[in-house]
């Protein structure tokens, strides 16, 4: 006993000698379970507490528009890789009130002899889905919720489908309309539970995001969703004692398929202003900042210099491109390698990387102009230009061939000296003379010696105009461009269809299909969607075959955000007829 106690109290030891020292810093946090409510509705804020214990909960200020309904406490202590980790979470639940926008500010609390203070969060509040006092016979709903009805061509913006029920099977996919917006990826749907009316209702939250890709005055949905609802059956039978409803005395279930419609809300689309457009834009609409620096700044002529760049903000992060620099008419740029970082499941916040080589072309050179990137920001309704530092550079001249040493008067000197003192015998009897070669100015290969400079000048003299003449034509520029990215697009597509990556290989061919209309009908690549080839512009350019094609690989696209995953084999039939439509297109004359 006395043995087992001591080996209990040694493992205890042995344990806190192990878990106190990697114990995670202390911090406060506060969160919403959502920040989309409509007038109502229950919504909770949770104040965490990691490694620290204020003691008791902190006192909640009144919010406008919102009415108290008390606070819960919950605590857990984990263990992950040998540190541990304990939090506390005081709840405070609120019942909305009135439709706006809330503010909840930040919180300045003291804990384990330490100040702490949290971020404020905006809540918005819309008008109430149903009425409370009806929400018994409100059973099922779908609501649409976007941030403004008033957007510009390109620009991204979050999307949120709510759905709410109380009984339901067979839930699918809601599907929403949008006829000139195209939308992004979709995010993990989230779960939650609400109270409405002193029911309470199961909640799921669909978010995916959308861009405008026309200007006019369009509507936004609406969402469609369907579901199979349980609800009360109003003429009960005899008991089933296989129904477990019906042995404890509950309500028969009676399934009711159902599809469910949310409203539509309008949208103006405005286009972007035609005046003031900055040289280095190139389509980026959103708020974003820049961070640039190059190197090595000691070189020769032709040797790489390398430049980073860096493009943080909010916007379709993906689509950020690096634009042409006609400050660097005196280097030769190559095209930039991209890494994307994503901050958010939507994809409108990050930051996008970019590494270019270029080469400086003469030894004049002393500085690397600024790099500049413009977007229009949709906050201040003005494009803005981001400029980054000029970086000096020592650019030395290539080396000349050295020409090789004469001979000096003191070696002839000495070499004829040497040749005198040799003794040369008399021959008794003549050798045979032998044929003598032609001449060198008669044999072919050496006027072909002769020709390689001429022809090594020629070819690049002929590579120089041709890059001329490619900077001087944007067009045949982004031809050779989409050209080049539908080729690594196919390894690709390859590549998920035998991975069976069905989300993967249907992103790339989405974009693909942007990248080879948008090349034909002069548009930006994030601007094509399903709607532009009803457009004039598109039936004059293209061919009834290439429209017919590029509607059915639209098709296959929308109907893949919803179907269950595809074979390898279902994915790899799609590839051919994308390479058809790309084969089509490029062999058409502009």
């Amino acid at each position: 006993m006395r043995r087992s106690k001591f080996l209990f109290i040694a493992i205890l030891a042995v344990l806190s000698f192990w878990f106190h020292p990697v114990c995670a810093a202390p911090s406060v946090s506060a969160a919403l379970d959502r920040q989309n409510v409509a007038v109502g509705e229950e919504v909770v804020l949770s104040l965490n507490f990691d490694e620290v214990n204020p003691g008791a909960p902190p006192n909640m200020p009144a919010l406008p528009n919102l009415t108290y309904n008390g606070v819960s406490q919950s605590s857990s202590v984990t263990i992950v890789n040998g540190a541990m980790q304990s939090k506390l979470t005081y709840n405070y639940a609120f019942t909305a009130t009135q439709p706006g926008d809330v503010v909840i500010p930040a919180f300045k609390i003291s804990a384990g002899g330490r100040d702490f203070t949290t971020q404020p969060i905006k809540l918005s509040i819309g008008k109430a889905a149903v009425n409370p006092e009806n929400a018994v016979t409100n059973i099922a709903w779908v609501k649409l919720i976007i941030p403004k009805n008033e957007v510009y061509v390109g620009e991204a913006f979050p999307v949120e489908m709510q759905l709410y029920f109380q009984n339901a099977q067979e839930l699918q996919m809601p599907q929403i309309k949008g006829d000139g917006f195209s939308f992004g990826q979709n995010a993990k749907p989230q779960q939650t539970r609400t109270q409405i009316g002193g029911k309470i209702f199961n909640l799921i939250i669909f978010k995916t995001s959308a861009s405008a890709a026309k200007v006019g005055n369009f509507e936004f949905g609406p969402v469609d969703c369907s579901l199979t609802l349980l609800i009360p059956d109003p003429n009960p039978r005899r008991r089933d004692p296989f129904d477990p409803f019906s042995m404890f005395g509950g309500d028969r279930m009676q399934p009711r398929p159902t599809t469910l419609h949310s409203d539509v809300r309008p949208m103006r689309v405005l286009a972007l202003p035609s005046e003031n457009v900055p040289e280095t834009f190139n389509g980026a609409v959103g708020s974003f900042n820049m961070n640039v620096s190059a190197g090595p700044k000691d070189v020769a002529v032709g040797d790489p210099v390398t430049v980073k760049v860096s493009i943080q903000g909010n916007g379709a992060i993906d689509a950020l491109r690096l634009p042409e620099q006609p400050q660097w008419r005196d280097f030769k740029t190559y095209p930039p390698s991209a890494k994307t970082e994503l901050a958010d499941p939507l994809g409108l916040s990050g930051t996008k990387s970019f590494e270019q080589v270029i080469i400086p072309q003469n030894h004049e050179i002393r500085a690397l102009p600024p790099l500049q990137f413009s977007f229009f920001d949709p906050n201040l309704k003005s494009y803005r230009t981001l400029s980054g530092p000029a970086f000096p550079l020592n650019v030395r001249a290539t080396p000349s061939a050295v020409a090789p040493p004469t001979a000096s008067n003191t070696v002839a000197a000495t070499a004829n000296n040497s040749a005198a003192d040799d003794i040369v015998h008399i021959k008794a009897q003549l050798a045979q003379v032998g044929p003598t070669g032609a001449p060198l100015i008669l044999r072919p290969w050496f006027w072909g010696l002769q020709a390689l400079p001429l022809v090594a000048w020629l070819g690049l003299l002929v590579n120089r105009k041709r890059s001329e003449a490619l900077a001087n034509n944007p067009k045949l520029r982004r031809k050779r461009e989409v050209a080049t990215r539908v080729r690594q697009g196919r390894e690709e597509l390859r590549q998920f269809a035998r991975g069976q990556q069905s989300d993967d290989f249907f992103g790339v061919l989405f974009r693909l299909l942007q990248e080879i209309l948008g090349e034909r009908l002069d548009l930006p690549a994030a601007a094509i969607t399903e709607a532009v080839l009803d457009e004039s512009r598109a039936q004059q350019r293209l061919t009834p075959e290439i429209i017919q094609s590029s509607r059915e690989l639209f098709q296959i696209c929308d109907q893949a955000r919803y179907a269950p995953l595809k074979s390898s084999q279902e994915l790899a039939s799609i590839i051919p007829k994308l390479e058809s439509m790309a084969t089509q297109a490029q062999n058409l004359k502009n």
